[in-house]
């Protein structure tokens, strides 16, 4: 027995030791990679990255293709960038698409105005983009938080739509789920989140992007999917001014999610809140906003058990609505990043819709 329990201890030290090795393999691998993507990162920004200082504030954005071309404004999740769109741009240029991808408030390389804003006043930003390059109308999307923006950017600037593309993000209002009978079982959750909850803040810049390798569901993609990663990952990672290195600074405090108190505020007590982003993001309301719908629409949602956001009942509904308008796609086993797990069915999905619509050949 004794024998025994030996060589089980001695295999879970083997193993143990497997691991950390493997690890430790990994993260060479990595850092190796991270340093090695950067030359071509910087002259990738070189070319497409563009500043353009609007009312509120200096925004960045990638530009892709001929301005002669349908323009697609593309608006990123929370704490990503425009940079989230590297994986399938080359094939959104075949389809003869010109493509902005911006960069929002405290994200990529826009930096958080002084200014107390809302997702509103991003929308105000897209316009003044477009107007500056002259561009009357365009196909708007967004993923997550960029998908509540593009239905903002509809409801202030309807006229400019030609049409929309919202994955898993803006055709339901962001509390849908809250109920009143668990306010109480909320907050205490929520409360205990953050007293558990770390800063992000790191030593060098490697270590950040290797807390998003292994954290942020990066580990283990293929080659193409790793590099859009990376590249993200360098438009995420700032050095504060303790020379330590932060993954979108100021972010947290700009969505109101940097507190149990400030989190709690946005959600149930909205007038009290400090951010105007956070509060403008949870009282965005599709159902109002999209009443009158007279553009094409395309949403992109993904199905899972782990999926925090399940509207797939609400999505049927404002589908069933607006059923001339409205293409409902339902991905099925699939997590909150549907480009990223299912690229090539939603690029044939988005063509597909623009054609259908005349927006594209």
């Amino acid at each position: 027995m004794r024998k025994n329990l030996i060589l089980f201890l001695c295999f879970i030290m083997y193993l143990s030791a497997q691991a950390q090795t493997n690890a430790s393999a990994d993260s060479i691998a990595q850092r190796e990679l991270y340093l090695n993507f950067k030359p071509e990162f910087e002259k990738y920004e070189k070319l497409h990255g563009k500043y353009i200082q609007t009312d509120n504030v200096n925004m960045h954005y990638l530009e892709w293709g001929d301005k002669k071309n349908p323009t697609l404004v593309w608006i990123h999740g929370t704490y990503s960038n425009g940079y989230e769109l590297y994986e399938i741009i080359n094939q959104l240029l075949k389809m003869n698409l010109h493509v902005i991808a911006i960069d929002y408030y405290g994200h990529g390389y826009t930096p958080i105005p002084q200014k107390n804003l809302s997702i509103y006043h991003v929308a105000d930003d897209i316009k003044f983009l477009l107007d500056k390059m002259n561009i009357k109308k365009a196909i708007i999307g967004g993923w997550s938080r960029g998908g509540t923006i593009t239905s903002a950017f509809y409801d202030a600037y309807p006229d400019m739509v030609q049409a929309l593309i919202l994955e898993d993000g803006g055709s339901v209002a962001w509390d849908y789920h809250v109920k009143s009978t668990d306010i109480v079982k909320d907050i205490e959750e929520t409360k205990e989140y953050y007293v558990n909850k770390k800063p992000l803040i790191f030593d060098s810049e490697f270590d950040a992007y290797w807390f998003i390798y292994n954290n942020w569901g990066v580990k283990g993609k293929t080659n193409t999917k790793l590099k859009k990663d990376i590249f993200t990952s360098y438009a995420r990672i700032k050095k504060n001014t303790n020379n330590k290195y932060e993954i979108n600074p100021g972010a947290e405090e700009l969505t109101g999610e940097n507190s149990a108190e400030e989190n709690i505020a946005i959600i149930y007590t909205p007038f009290t809140s400090k951010t105007a982003f956070g509060v403008s993001t949870h009282q965005l309301n599709p159902k109002i906003i999209y009443r009158n719908l007279n553009k094409p629409l395309l949403i992109f949602d993904p199905i899972s058990k782990y999926d925090w956001f399940d509207f797939k009942e609400e999505n049927n509904k404002l589908a069933a609505e607006h059923k001339s308008f409205i293409i409902h796609k339902v991905y099925e086993k699939t997590g909150h990043g549907v480009k990223d797990e299912h690229p090539d069915t939603v690029l044939n999905d988005i063509k597909a819709f623009l054609q259908n619509n005349k927006l594209i050949k």
